[in-house]
């Protein structure tokens, strides 16, 4: 399942769906992506999740091993084929440069469905530097999946001082829909050592195939446009 057309989700439907958003750089896609994603939609009960490949990540300004968004685009529809998984660009065509403000307007715009926010603990180390971060709690559950080495980092995090509160029992995850936020759910999975960085190091020109495959893919170029 590859990138919605013009970089926006698949049309509303009459039905409300569960489905779980990854945002994130993809520089580039990797397993470690797909295999949580996977897990997730299995302990989530989530009928698909999107992949928001940012255009820019405010906290990643500058770095000068990022990718063309056409390259990182490519890997990702790569990584999710055959998988519920839909690829997606939708803050650029939104205008949106920071999470809360995506997340505001998705639900806006298809409130046929359920979203749930999808993020590693790495994550969670750093989310109280992302903007207004106490506002993207309180506008959709949170499912935090564990990663190796972050555990004890993020549990101290001062953000995780403030959800810790709101945490509920993994044992519960498939409820979540009927969660009010904030509303936080920890999940554990066999851990995969899959890293973007590694990829990196071990090919810095990774991007030039998948570039020049996204200049022949119609659906790669809609997803951007």
């Amino acid at each position: 399942m590859g990138g919605a057309r013009h970089g926006t989700a698949p049309p509303l439907s009459h039905r409300r769906r569960a489905t779980g958003l990854l945002g994130g750089s993809f520089n580039p896609a990797h397993r470690a992506h797909r295999r949580i994603t996977l897990a997730a939609i299995e302990a989530l009960g989530l009928d698909e999740a999107w992949w928001l490949v940012s255009p820019g990540n405010p906290l990643k300004d500058g770095a000068p091993d990022m990718a063309p968004l056409s390259a990182r685009i490519a890997s990702a529809r790569a990584m999710a084929r055959r998988a519920p998984i839909r690829v997606t660009a939708i803050e650029r065509r939104l205008g949106t440069r920071y999470t809360a403000e995506t997340l505001e307007k998705l639900v806006r715009l298809y409130p046929d469905r359920r979203f749930i926010w999808l993020m590693g603990s790495d994550n969670l180390v750093q989310f109280h530097r992302w903007r207004d971060w106490r506002r993207i709690a309180r506008t959709v559950p949170i499912a935090v999946i564990a990663r190796p080495g972050y555990d004890g980092a993020a549990h101290a995090t001062r953000a995780m001082g403030w959800l810790r509160r709101f945490v509920r029992p993994a044992s519960q995850a498939r409820n979540w829909t009927t969660w009010r936020p904030p509303a936080l759910v920890l999940l554990r999975f066999r851990p995969d050592p899959g890293s973007a960085t590694r990829l990196r190091a071990e090919d810095p020109l990774w991007f030039h195939a998948y570039h020049q495959q996204a200049l022949r893919d119609p659906v790669t170029r809609r997803c951007i446009d």
